[in-house]
């Protein structure tokens, strides 16, 4: 009788040690953080996006710090949130210096490129060469360099932001968000690739 009566605690106890861990990776977060950076490098008619409210309007366990009330927490088992899904960085120093590169690249260089169709975004978040026949003979050594640097920069940034939000392995996640970002941002026109890889124009 003694050995049953001790196994509901037994039990109890071996829950209370387990965590419950949740790690996501935060789409929604990303692509108005990506959505910022790419409109202020295309354009100057970025608008700020605002904060969300947390889901119970402030009060409740969210509004202590929890993303949302977990059951498990009435036997003393604590969620751990390894990502606070309010806030996707993209402000650190290293992708600062990256985006600085890139948006003055952008207008110095490629833009003009992309106006005239030689250039296009690629569906995995870089620039291609579309068309070199619509670029001047005396441009194209240029043109090809500036894209290399270019497309070094985008993916060391898209690096950058993984690690920056604590999470190396979501680099090609943050690189998706940011490639249907650059081709949303297109202007009319411009060309671009789709999921097949075909080119499209605007």
């Amino acid at each position: 009788m003694k050995r049953w009566m001790g196994m509901p605690l037994a039990g109890l106890l071996a829950l209370t040690a387990c965590v419950t861990i949740n790690v996501y990776f935060p789409a929604a977060e990303a692509k108005a953080a990506a959505k910022q950076f790419v409109e202020k490098v295309i354009g100057d008619d970025a608008q700020p996006v605002p904060a969300k409210p947390p889901a119970d309007g402030g009060g409740g366990m969210a509004g202590l710090g929890f993303p949302h009330f977990d059951p498990l927490m009435l036997v003393g088992i604590a969620p751990a949130y390894a990502q606070d899904a309010s806030h996707f960085k993209l402000d650190t120093p290293v992708i600062q210096t990256i985006e600085a590169r890139i948006d003055a690249r952008f207008d110095g260089q490629l833009r003009a490129g992309f106006e005239s169709g030689a250039l296009g975004f690629t569906r995995d978040g870089l620039v291609q060469v579309r068309d070199a026949g619509k670029l001047q003979l005396k441009d194209r050594v240029a043109i090809n360099q500036a894209v290399a640097d270019d497309n070094r920069d985008r993916k060391a940034m898209y690096r950058e932001a993984a690690v920056a939000n604590g999470h190396p392995e979501w680099e090609s996640e943050v690189r998706d968000i940011f490639a249907k970002q650059w081709i949303e941002a297109a202007r009319k026109g411009w060309w671009y690739q789709d999921a097949s890889g075909g080119w499209k124009q605007k």
